[in-house]
């Protein structure tokens, strides 16, 4: 008999690590306190749909998904011995935590005389698989993509046969081994994992959810998607994160019906659904920084000769989380996230970029309140994309470009549609009075929306001490 440890895995099809191994496996869920305390809300509530869906797909089989919470050294061995498991399958996840407790896992599997199985799963070609000609991981992108594009994908995965119900242990000694304060087969809520109720509105979490996304993309918006994506008014992005995030659909199941698509259509079109594959391969090759450096959480990957003299105003640092800054875009993603749990890419760019170079607060600081607040937050691809902004990442914007917030509105929302739909203050007022809201004078702000703020900072003004600041770091401009 086999147990399969879902994670980030939460699917019957396209799952490697349950379908590979032949054998039909009994499924587990463990809620992991380590885990949990990096967890938000949003994505708990998200995981527990998720997984109730998973459990009503293995009870369609007539099998069932056992549920446990404790720590995972000793919980998962301790079910494989109970239920006499040869083996133990999982599929693998990139940080150094996970790292750290799965290499724990193996060891006392491998001290009671059993197998552990783990896989590559959440990623067409695992860490590294692609290499620079020295056999070293990328740090630019470019370079990465063009391997990662070219590669042969594998095909997705069938659902496997599942331990039927009569083999699997619900109450055969199972829980007098081990320690558990979740009945097999029976979900906690939200509170009773130790968090509040979300505010935000949670996307629907099911695989059948994430392939109607999927269809529905690839039906329109992905030939369009190279022109539209950065316009968060025409909302034309696939918002497949969350599920690729706690897998609710299978990577390969995506990249397979993404280049399906490819080969029906030509020219700008082509170009276009490329685009859009190639933000997949970002999520691989942040993964694979994130494996090799999994310091990148807490530390810059790309260090300076002296250390980044952040501000860190605690005052402009809650302006930035309420969405209260005085630039209209800005205040409108942040508002997106706090309302939706989740932020347009664009978006995420320039508040970012707003955080770090406008307000000089460490990017550790808004990667933290991302983390607090998306649904579909992943490790690697936050830290990438906080130390892109901040100018200390790989294949990091240079510090000497700074996104002008105004300018950035004008380009990419300039009938202010997407800051009237979440900056309610700002609804009725013309397009041209808030892309120039930072020239506007007291009283001019106060007749045409009183209740919004000022610009907390003037932005040209912050632009060069951003730029006194990094040369400064750099070993530039004296002290």
């Amino acid at each position: 008999m086999r147990l399969h440890w879902h994670r980030r895995d939460l699917r019957l099809a396209d799952n490697r690590g349950l379908a590979e191994p032949a054998d039909p496996p009994v499924g587990v869920f463990v809620f992991d306190d380590e885990v949990l305390a990096h967890a938000a809300p949003p994505r708990v509530a998200f995981m527990l749909e998720a997984l109730s869906t998973l459990r009503a797909a293995y009870r369609e089989q007539g099998s069932e998904l056992l549920l446990r919470r404790g720590e995972p050294t000793g919980t998962v061995p301790d079910l494989a011995e109970a239920i006499d498991a040869d083996a133990v399958s999982w599929n693998r996840d990139y940080s150094g935590l996970a790292q750290r407790r799965d290499d724990h896992v193996a060891e006392e599997l491998k001290d009671e005389g059993r197998l552990p199985r783990p896989f590559h799963d959440a990623v067409c070609h695992p860490p590294g698989s692609i290499t620079t000609t020295q056999g070293e991981p990328y740090a630019v992108y470019t370079y990465y993509w063009k391997k990662w594009r070219d590669r042969e994908k594998d095909a997705p995965r069938s659902v496997p046969e599942l331990a039927g119900a009569e083999e699997v242990p619900e109450l055969a000694g199972a829980e007098d081994v081990v320690e558990v304060d979740v009945a097999p087969g029976e979900l906690p809520t939200v509170e009773e994992l130790g968090f509040a109720e979300p505010d935000a509105a949670i996307p629907t979490a099911s695989t059948e959810a994430a392939r109607e996304l999927l269809e529905s993309f690839l039906a329109e918006d992905v030939l369009r998607y190279a022109e539209a994506r950065d316009y968060p008014a025409e909302a034309c992005t696939s918002r497949l994160s969350p599920h690729l995030k706690f897998g609710t659909v299978g990577i390969r199941e995506v990249d397979a019906a993404v280049r399906e698509r490819l080969d029906e259509v030509s020219g700008e079109e082509r170009e276009s659904i490329e685009t859009f594959r190639s933000q997949l391969a970002w999520r691989e090759f942040y993964a694979q920084v994130l494996y090799y450096n999994p310091d990148v959480v807490t530390e810059n990957y790309r260090e300076y000769e002296h250390d980044i003299e952040w501000e860190n105003d605690p005052d402009l640092l809650e302006a930035w989380k309420r969405g209260e800054t005085g630039y209209p875009i800005v205040d409108a993603g942040m508002r997106q996230l706090l309302a939706e749990a989740f932020m347009h890419n664009r978006l995420r760019m320039i508040v970012a970029s707003f955080l770090t170079k406008d307000l000089l607060i460490d990017w550790r600081h808004g990667y933290a309140h991302f983390r607090e607040h998306l649904v579909d937050h992943d490790t690697a691809n936050d830290t990438g994309g906080w130390q892109w902004a901040a100018s200390t990442g790989t294949d990091a914007q240079p510090y000497f470009r700074i996104f002008n917030p105004t300018t950035q509105g004008e380009r990419y929302d300039p009938d202010a549609a997407y800051v009237a739909r979440y900056v309610p203050e700002l609804r009725d007022v013309d397009p041209g009075v808030i892309h120039g809201w930072n020239d506007l004078s007291a009283d001019e702000r106060e007749t045409a929306a009183p209740g919004y703020p000022a610009p907390v900072v003037d932005h040209a003004e912050r632009r060069e001490r951003a730029l006194e600041t990094f040369e400064r770091a750099r070993g530039e401009g004296g002290t």
